[in-house]
């Protein structure tokens, strides 16, 4: 017998093709549903499609409980919510309150704009962090926090990995877990559970690509040969000072001490300082470089942040120039490490160099001065040098020609 429709109650398997399917009641009129899955779900279909749930609280009357509208709630997060509302209920809490307060939690766009307000004064490049959840997290961004589950989150890590790859879906899983984890735990603006927790990361393989002696020749001949003077010498002193790319970018005079031959770098990625021993090879280039007038930062640019932004294009140049592959700015860093281990340097030397965090070898890091760092560093690049077919003593003026 086909059901009765109208203002009827009807037991029916909620999916969404039978849910998409049901028909509109007259003006004034609604359709009740119940699903044969769930005990206690229903939808309510008017104008608009709504789950609710009818229980009685602490033996009163019962109370109509609104979840949410379909389809902005799914089947199954509606399923999902009342078994957890049944289960309250049990316990004799009143979930009718709780909804009400919950009206009142944070968004998961409401924690991100907290989140970038926050760490704005330390994100060196937040156009990373606001890329990472437009593409990938706003989706949930209207959703309160507590609906936002630990499955469902797992569920994405593992679509990213699969469809984007491993080390994007990792890195959308730190944002999102970084995210609450300040929230619970430094800011105290949430007291649920973080949903990235406990999702383990996909493995990365660790990058080991760096300058080989057979490639240096070619390499310095085309960085000389490099017309954009400021590419050509910010490529340089990464490559000679092994320090991370915002940071060269960031480059200032004032950080600059040529007495001393060292670069200060008040705030690296570690959230630490960093003094940068300069080789008499870098402290040339820097000397070529001062400007007569005042300027900010050494490697200048036209930008917003005044200076260089994106070396990508020039970099590219270089690399066509030298017929290198699959070599990457932040592979020069590699490569000055690499090549202090080639002349005999210690991994505490290499790690205080390149300001590695490691908390095996913090301590002894802290313990050493600049002396052994910066012989190591001399050390490396002369081999480099010597490496390229330049002389051993070459001055500055040579890799330029």
């Amino acid at each position: 017998m086909a059901p009765k429709w109208g203002d009827m109650e009807n037991r029916i398997n909620f999916t969404k093709a039978i849910i998409d399917a049901l028909p509109m009641p007259s003006l004034g009129k609604r359709n009740i549903y119940h699903d044969t899955k769930i005990s206690g779900l229903q939808l309510r279909v008017t104008s608009v499609k709504t789950f609710f749930i009818n229980r009685r609280i602490k033996g009163g009357d019962p109370q109509r409980i609104t979840l949410g509208r379909y389809p902005d709630m799914t089947i199954e997060q509606a399923r999902r919510k009342t078994l957890e509302l049944v289960h309250d209920i049990a316990e004799g809490k009143n979930p009718a309150d709780m909804l009400r307060e919950a009206r009142k939690e944070m968004t998961l766009d409401g924690l991100f704009e907290e989140y970038m307000n926050r760490r704005a004064v330390f994100n060196k490049r937040p156009d990373k962090p606001k890329a990472t959840y437009r593409l990938y997290l706003s989706k949930f961004g209207k959703r309160k926090l507590s609906s936002i589950k630990h499955e469902e989150i797992d569920r994405l890590h593992k679509k990213i990995g699969r469809e984007v790859g491993i080390v994007t879906a990792n890195i959308v899983l730190k944002l999102l877990h970084v995210m609450f984890n300040k929230a619970i735990n430094e800011w105290r603006i949430w007291k649920g559970e973080n949903p990235a927790h406990g999702i383990a990361k996909f493995p990365e393989q660790s990058r080991d690509r760096f300058l080989q002696s057979d490639e240096l020749p070619r390499f310095f001949r085309a960085v000389a040969a490099e017309e954009n003077e400021i590419i050509r010498d910010y490529v340089l002193i990464s490559l000679l000072t092994g320090a991370r790319r915002s940071n060269v970018l960031a480059m200032r005079w004032n950080d600059i001490n040529f007495d001393r031959a060292e670069w200060r770098i008040e705030e690296t990625k570690n959230g630490t300082p960093q003094t940068v021993a300069l080789s008499p090879e870098a402290i040339e280039i820097l000397h070529n470089r001062k400007p007569t007038e005042r300027v900010e930062y050494v490697f200048w640019g036209i930008g917003k942040s005044g200076h260089l932004e994106e070396p990508k294009k020039g970099w590219k140049r270089i690399l066509k120039r030298a017929g290198i592959e699959n070599l990457r700015i932040h592979d020069l860093r590699r490569t000055l490490g690499s090549w202090q281990a080639k002349t005999g340097a210690s991994l505490a030397i290499i790690g205080k160099s390149l300001n590695h965090k490691n908390q095996n070898t913090t301590a002894i890091y802290a313990r050493l001065d600049l002396d052994p760092v910066r012989d190591s560093l001399n050390k490396a690049t002369s081999a480099m040098l010597e490496a390229a077919g330049l002389k051993k003593t070459a001055v500055v003026t040579q890799l330029k020609k």
